[in-house]
């Protein structure tokens, strides 16, 4: 028997109720009592999950605002759907009643928009609001906002390839970790992977800062650019000749005779426990191959069958690979 769908008033009351929550368990005084209550609710229904998430993201949003903006802010959200009842949400979340006075959007410091995107069970290509397209690998996670001076995707995580609608008036940033990729109008590739970013431009122009404090490095085509949480600049190098980098835009993960410790990041960007290094001479075996993306999970437990390798696991449940002494590669 299918459930009964729900009112536009229930709706509503469950995204009031996911902003009531989001603004409770972000406060001080929030108590275990609260958050109990929390966790009732939340786990109640798929939707309160759902809805509490958006509300998180919103939230996200709110924390980039300058420390003096005004108490109370016009929240002009427009998302493509539910636009009222997200302004109002955001509206608790941001601290922002009674709604006058002063217009964050005026300010550029709220969007206009928000939009949030992820590839979940294969590769995804999107359009956002500005008609920029973006291909996403499997696994990414990002959110687009579009400002009164600025369009603005964050990748959470992830790999994304841009195609950039050109208009100079609203630079397209798109923040990873701790840096930004500045651009107009352009194609580039920005991968992430923990403290990991990589920069790869293809076409355009583009600039790169590795933190919030230094100067940006510039890049044209052909050009790549890599930063550590920390970095005070960006690594910047010249693309190699058939870098299989972008192959996972054709659903392929390439290796190309990479040494284990620079090959695991590739590889657990697609696994649900991320694999281990037992040492620093484990991570030195190299491995090559090209494996189709959808069947990486299957790579992990294959690989003592050719390489000096045997498996072990941590106390966190993690495959950890350690070295066999003496044993050489099978050719």
């Amino acid at each position: 028997m299918s459930e009964k769908p729900l009112s536009e008033a229930e709706y509503d009351a469950i995204t009031d109720a996911a902003a009531h929550w989001c603004m409770r368990v972000h406060a001080s005084d929030c108590t275990t009592a609260e958050r109990q209550a929390f966790e009732q609710w939340h786990d109640a229904h798929p939707l309160h999950a759902f809805e509490y998430a958006a509300m998180l993201e919103i939230w996200d949003v709110a924390d980039h605002l300058p420390r003096s903006a005004p108490a109370s802010v016009v929240v002009p959200l427009k998302p493509r759907q539910r636009w009222r009842s997200y302004a109002v949400a955001a509206s608790i979340c941001l601290g922002a009643l009674p709604l006058a006075a002063f217009t964050g959007w005026e300010a550029g410091w709220l969007p206009s928009s928000y939009e949030r995107f992820d590839a979940t069970n294969g590769l995804r290509k999107v359009t956002l609001g500005d008609g920029s397209e973006v291909e996403l690998n499997l696994g990414t996670e990002l959110v687009y906002s579009r400002y009164k001076d600025r369009r603005q995707v964050k990748l959470n995580k992830g790999e994304a390839f841009f195609n950039v609608t050109h208009d100079s008036e609203h630079p397209f940033i798109v923040q990873a970790g701790e840096g930004k990729v500045r651009v107009t109008g352009t194609q580039f590739n920005v991968w992430k992977y923990e403290d990991q970013v990589r920069v790869m431009l293809l076409e355009g122009s583009v600039q790169i800062t590795s933190d919030a404090v230094h100067g940006g490095v510039p890049l044209t085509p052909g050009m790549q650019a890599s930063y550590h949480r920390g970095d005070a600049t960006p690594q910047v190098a010249a693309i190699k000749p058939n870098d299989p980098a972008l192959s996972w835009r054709t659903g392929k993960l390439v290796l190309d005779n990479l040494a284990l410790a620079d090959a695991l990041p590739l590889i657990n960007r697609y696994l649900n426990k991320p694999v281990m290094l037992a040492d620093a001479g484990t991570g030195s075996i190299r491995i090559g191959g090209i494996y189709n993306l959808s069947e990486v999970n299957n790579l992990i437990p294959s690989l003592p069958k050719v390489l000096p390798v045997y498996l072990t696991r941590n106390q966190d449940g993690n495959p950890v690979l350690n070295a066999i002494p003496g044993k050489k590669p099978r050719g």
